[in-house]
């Protein structure tokens, strides 16, 4: 019983899955012109997106306490000053985390 809705469960997920991956091209098909709202979420979301994981990632950060939240400012200004330098959103990310990484395993351990 139990791998059954297992199974079951897998089998909607994928078809919901699938399904919403395909639902823009049916209602988007090339023959009508996009709606304004689509249009201009497109514009603004990802900017939003990327405001909403800053404000997550810094919001543990004790400030009162060590390292007082230099790991995370240090690999912050990494991602950005990289980002400023090299345009290139995936190569900011990944240094920035490795970075971050690399603090708390290696400089500020506790």
């Amino acid at each position: 019983m139990n791998v059954m809705y297992s199974a079951s469960m897998i089998a909607v997920i994928a078809l919901v899955t699938i399904a919403l991956r395909f639902l823009p091209f049916y209602l988007f098909d090339g023959k009508r012109k996009t709606p304004e709202i689509v249009t201009y979420l497109g514009r603004v979301l990802p900017y939003a997106i990327m405001g909403m994981l800053v404000v997550y990632c810094y919001k543990g950060i004790s400030v009162l306490t060590k390292p007082y939240g230099l790991p995370e400012l240090l690999a912050g200004g990494v991602v950005v000053l990289l980002h400023l330098w090299k345009r290139n959103t995936l190569l900011s990310i990944v240094t920035g985390t490795v970075t971050y990484m690399l603090l708390i395993q290696f400089v500020f351990t506790l």
